[in-house]
């Protein structure tokens, strides 16, 4: 249903460098760039795959400039559990905080296995898995 989502970052390079290594488990990337001298003053990349832009975070210095949110939360979708502590992993060290270690969430269903850091700025950012955990097969 969503296009695309973006917000301002304080410092778009330290953002930037933890975006790239938190969303790298999920299999999102950097395919698009802005640089300040073709738009005026916003600098900024989008994240997604397959040449999609989807999550893009700047820094907006021009004109009309606006302050970074403190309650913005977004959830990215990740294919499997291993996936989510993927990015747990991923974004403690790419120095993000803790917000919710990987885990079921059953107050949203029984399957919502999810976890939750806080970004440079203090974004909620979350990693979600709705499937079932497979079944383990004995050998």
């Amino acid at each position: 249903m969503i296009d695309h989502i973006g917000f301002d970052c304080t410092d778009f390079s330290r953002s930037r460098a933890f975006y790239e290594r938190a969303l790298a488990p999920l299999g999102l990337n950097v395919v698009m760039e802005v640089a300040r001298e073709t738009s005026g003053g916003y600098e900024g990349c989008g994240f997604g795959q397959d040449g999609k832009p989807e999550f893009w975070i700047g820094s907006n210095v021009g004109p009309g400039s606006q302050p970074v949110p403190r309650s913005l939360h977004v959830a990215f979708r990740a294919a499997d559990r291993a996936a989510v502590d993927a990015f747990h992993a991923a974004a403690l060290a790419a120095g993000g905080m803790d917000n919710g270690r990987p885990g079921i969430r059953a107050h949203y269903h029984p399957n919502y296995y999810g976890a939750f850091v806080l970004d440079p700025d203090g974004h909620n950012i979350e990693a979600v898995c709705h499937r079932p955990e497979p079944a383990r097969r004995d050998t």
